[in-house]
């Protein structure tokens, strides 16, 4: 299995290249393409918030725990209310992700489950595509991606730790098939992650207006154009 240093070095080194293409062949802005590289360094830390102890689960839970209140903000002045509520609520969120999100997690997941699995990977990209305060299309999948391509650098790097060299043959220790997978071994985890990653695809279909919702109106037409390098974030 491959260490903490080895998943942060090379999500880090791919957030960069991630971000360089994003600003030189993609023409999105240097704030948007940092962003973007940023969230593939994260990215590549994700699959290990199934680990019940250690520096790796309280940084990630540090970096979560400051990121969601910020996405949820966003959302909650859109509904019109006011400062303090939405204060008050960011703060609320912060701690009951800080504090309580790993003791929740360690209870409810097993490390190398279905966290370290395909649909896991495209959860968290989805999650990343909703939560991202724009309407442009293309910023939301930058930064969907950026989180997927990290993602996925951690999964194939457990798989390739997995393969031990003898000196006269090549072979596979237990580990290997239990990062880059598309089902686990139990039945409940497996529904669970399914039903999710269903309703995630369904919502952001809908929210890109591929889909209609419910009530058969197309969701509102989003930007289509990729920003310019003096585009806002917004």
């Amino acid at each position: 299995m491959a260490g903490y240093r080895e998943h942060i070095s090379v999500s880090g080194l791919l957030g960069i290249g991630y971000g360089v293409i994003a600003t030189l062949a993609l023409d999105f802005s240097i704030e948007q393409s940092v962003l973007a590289a940023c969230l593939a360094w994260v990215g590549g830390m994700l699959p290990d918030l199934d680990s019940e102890t250690g520096k790796p689960v309280q940084e990630l839970f540090g970096i979560v725990a400051a990121l969601a209140p910020l996405a949820l903000m966003h959302r909650l002045v859109a509904l019109g209310l006011g400062p303090d509520r939405v204060l008050l609520i960011a703060v609320g969120a912060y701690a009951a992700v800080r504090y309580g999100g790993a003791s929740l997690l360690g209870r409810l997941s097993v490390h190398r489950g279905m966290f370290h699995s395909v649909p896991a990977l495209l959860i968290a990209s989805e999650l990343v595509y909703l939560g991202y305060p724009t309407e442009n299309i293309e910023v939301k999948l930058l930064m969907a991606c950026a989180v997927g391509v990290g993602f996925l650098s951690h999964l194939l790097l457990d798989e390739l730790y997995s393969v031990e060299w003898t000196g006269t043959r090549i072979r596979l220790n237990k580990a290997a098939g239990s990062a880059l997978k598309f089902v686990g071994r139990n039945f409940f985890p497996n529904a669970f992650t399914y039903s999710l990653l269903f309703f995630l695809t369904y919502t952001s279909l809908v929210q890109s207006g591929v889909l209609k919702g419910p009530d058969g109106i197309d969701a509102p037409v989003l930007l289509k154009s990729v920003p310019q390098k003096s585009a806002s974030l917004n």
